[in-house]
């Protein structure tokens, strides 16, 4: 496991063509949000910003995690939307 791996997984979900789904998306933006970031250090979004609020509660469940286990699931779940498009 590496920063290399991970920029790769980075680059490759770029690249994803099949459409995935916003629970997905939500997912693996808080993966990267916690492997680049670590913890949520921003004010929560107000209620009626719906989309900021959804991302900010996503990245805050990872609160506690290491970067280094962030970045594992991160190119796991990366792979998994790799193997279902090619699928």
């Amino acid at each position: 496991m590496s920063q290399v791996e991970f920029e790769m997984a980075c680059a490759s979900l770029k690249q994803l063509k099949g459409p995935v789904s916003d629970q997905e998306k939500l997912l693996v933006y808080s993966f990267y949000k916690q492997a680049t970031l670590g913890d949520c250090n921003i004010p929560v979004p107000p209620a009626t910003d719906v989309k900021a609020k959804a991302k900010w509660e996503a990245w805050n469940v990872n609160k506690g995690m290491s970067k280094m286990d962030a970045m594992r699931i991160y190119i796991a779940k990366v792979e998994e939307l790799k193997k279902n498009e090619a699928g």
